[in-house]
């Protein structure tokens, strides 16, 4: 039976939608998590967590880009991430490995200061973004990033630089991509 103009219309519709349903299905599918501890932290956007199996995983904190070795802010920057996940369990939530085979995702932690009356502990502090705000990472912007957390690391990184924290005290911080490609002058000491 042949299709009239409106018949085509709903049947697009219900087809377009479809393919919408789909392809949310297939962006939350493609996100995998598991839980371990942390075991090591290489700098300030960089960890190596031990999972329940005792398999190792080098975790690329997605959407920022901390200081390099070396470069001003690098060893604060490390001790931060340290201080806040060391030792402590974490949920990694990721979505794609770099070039270096590192997963590249969140660590989600709890927070310092949080008397945990339940096991497990929520982990609602997301290490990333915590980074950010304390002026120890620049939001990087990746392919790895959704619009929402974007603009929400977007805006962590404005506000440390309005209250000038961290690299953001600096009177012209250098971005760590500009460093690795030579653009910094000398390296400067912290």
């Amino acid at each position: 039976m042949p299709l009239n103009r409106a018949g085509l219309v709903v049947h697009l519709r219900t087809l377009f939608l479809c393919l919408l349903a789909l392809s949310s299905f297939a962006a939350h599918a493609a996100t995998r998590s598991f839980e371990g501890r942390v075991v090591g932290v290489a700098d300030g956007d960089t960890i190596t967590v031990l999972d329940a199996g005792n398999v190792q995983h080098r975790i690329r904190l997605a959407g920022i880009d901390a200081p390099e070795m070396g470069q001003p802010f690098s060893w604060r920057s490390k001790q931060s991430l340290r201080r806040m996940v060391m030792g402590k369990l974490v949920r990694i939530e990721w979505d794609e490995m770099d070039r270096y085979g590192r997963l590249v995702g969140k660590a989600w932690v709890t927070p310092a200061g949080i008397n945990c009356t339940q096991e497990p502990c929520p982990k609602t502090l997301d290490a990333g973004r915590a980074q950010l705000t304390v002026g120890l990472a620049w939001h990087y912007l990746g392919k790895q990033q959704g619009e929402e957390d974007s603009l929400a690391y977007e805006f962590d990184e404005t506000e440390a630089r309005a209250r000038r924290v961290g690299l953001w005290s600096e009177p012209d911080p250098i971005a760590p991509w500009d460093w690795r490609h030579g653009r910094a002058g000398s390296p400067k000491s912290e």
